[in-house]
């Protein structure tokens, strides 16, 4: 066989091989965007619960009535807000709700029993899950980030014209600590 089709064979053996890896490095940054997407939805989610527990407490009347204004006023901010304002808002609710359920004498002053403890365990759930989905977001954020500053992805483009992801750093301590 002569030497150039030697040649012509290795080289288009290489392309397929490269073609082939940047297939399959595109579409893995698609998965990790993907994935960050799904986090995000159940972050929302999860905080969107949480604000929905925290006016079922306000309005539970096991609290005085100006932590439970207080309580619903930071659960509605934390609801209607902003992209831009949105991680501002969710960390005063969760100060809100340990300046409430931490406050000296709270657990006393329960009946310990039924309606009182179900709002109380379902906000520590919420709570919880609101850690739990920002870890999950956070982690999915910093893959997607870190394959995006490989070389070969930047090189050919191959995020495209998607958004680099962002972090969403709150305070999201539980109440009860």
């Amino acid at each position: 066989m002569p030497d150039w089709i030697v040649q012509a064979v290795l080289w288009i053996a290489l392309a397929v091989v490269l073609a082939l890896y940047v297939s399959w490095r595109a579409t893995r940054l698609d998965r990790l965007h993907v994935r960050v997407e799904t986090a995000r939805a159940a972050l929302d989610a999860a905080l969107v619960r949480r604000a929905a527990v925290t006016l079922e407490l306000a309005a539970s009347r096991l609290l005085d009535p100006a932590t439970s204004l207080l309580l619903a006023a930071a659960a509605q901010r934390a609801r209607t807000a902003d992209a831009d304002a949105r991680e501002f808002a969710e960390s005063d609710l969760s100060r809100a709700l340990r300046a409430a359920v931490d406050q000296p004498g709270f657990a006393a002053g329960l009946d310990g029993q039924g309606e009182d403890q179900d709002v109380l365990a379902e906000l520590a759930s919420a709570a919880a899950k609101v850690g739990y989905a920002r870890s999950f977001y956070n982690d999915a954020v910093a893959q997607a980030r870190t394959a995006r500053r490989r070389p070969l992805v930047r090189a050919l483009r191959l995020a495209g014209r998607a958004p680099l992801p962002g972090f969403f750093e709150i305070d999201d301590a539980p109440p009860g600590r």
